[in-house]
């Protein structure tokens, strides 16, 4: 019989193997219930995004970034929706964090430099573009903001 908590990943062995003999599996921990409510605010967020929906996504991402502060992927969705509702300066905050946690997320040195000309200091967006094209060399989009701003 299968145990009734969410995924696989968030038992522990024993409840894991409690589970395929048939026995009562325990409540997960706190802390796994806490990571699976930021998981769905998470994903709420997500939803609210690709539904165009930004102000929306940003309820629930600010949520999951107080639970989880030093994850990327929530500040990076979190960024994408300040930036999306034009709050350029609370975006450009959330990819300066991303970049303290991992310098060389070259996406974050793209939507910070898109952060930066948009609050008119291209200066400082043209040395996030360099590094945004130097960590992916391949993407075009990278290169064409460089290109604008250089020429």
């Amino acid at each position: 019989a299968a145990c009734a908590v969410r995924s696989a990943s968030v038992r522990s062995r024993s409840e894991r193997e409690g589970a395929t003999l048939g026995r009562p599996c325990r409540v997960p921990y706190r802390e796994d219930r806490d990571m699976s409510e930021t998981y769905d605010l998470y994903q709420q967020g997500r939803e609210h995004l690709a539904a165009g929906q930004a102000a929306q996504a940003t309820v629930a991402l600010e949520k999951a970034k107080k639970r989880e502060p030093r994850k990327a992927s929530i500040r990076e969705a979190l960024g994408i929706a300040y930036y999306r509702i034009r709050r350029f300066a609370e975006a450009e905050e959330e990819f300066r964090t991303i970049l303290e946690l991992e310098p060389v997320d070259h996406y974050a040195h793209f939507a910070l430099g898109r952060c930066l000309e948009k609050q008119g200091r291209p200066d400082e967006a043209v040395g996030h573009y360099r590094l945004a094209s130097f960590f992916r060399p391949q993407s075009r989009d990278y290169r064409r903001a460089l290109a604008k701003l250089e020429s």
